[in-house]
């Protein structure tokens, strides 16, 4: 009763504006295969196997995960890192009508670091990535859900 009066309300499933897509990427790309995923499981929008069956195509340009030191101890060693998620995409139909032009989704994490939890750390820098690929994958379907197609 209380999360109906406050709006609470669950997602439910997306709607996107075409009724299949193929998607483009490098190979093994496990953001392509996350994404993939997400089309089928939360919209009603099909998959397909081959450009060609598709209304659109989503074409995954480039996936980078870039570490940067952001700052260091009065020893000299590395205390703090900034990761970066970038995923490049473009959406075009089956008449090479571009819809989302290049665009690039970035995403950002600080962390901070010790060398005497060197493994603890890495597992901490592996599961960033994860949840950024996640967020990633999220802002992406919500970008095909508000495109508009040219007719």
């Amino acid at each position: 009763m209380l999360l109906a009066a406050c709006g609470f309300q669950l997602r439910g499933t997306a709607q996107l504006p075409f009724d299949s897509v193929y998607v483009q990427a490098p190979s093994g790309s496990a953001f392509a295969l996350q994404l993939k995923r997400a089309v089928e499981s939360g919209t009603s929008t099909r998959v397909t196997d081959s450009p060609g069956d598709a209304d659109v195509v989503l074409q995954i340009l480039n996936e980078l995960r870039e570490k940067q030191i952001l700052s260091l101890s009065g020893g000299g060693r590395v205390s703090e890192f900034l990761l970066r998620y970038r995923v490049s995409f473009r959406l075009t139909d089956r008449l090479n009508r571009e819809h989302i032009p290049a665009s690039e989704i970035v995403l950002r994490r600080d962390f901070t670091y010790n060398d005497d939890q060197a493994l603890a750390k890495e597992s901490e820098e592996a599961s960033l990535y994860r949840n950024m690929q996640s967020d990633a994958v999220q802002q992406l379907l919500r970008r095909l859900q508000a495109t508009r197609l040219k007719t």
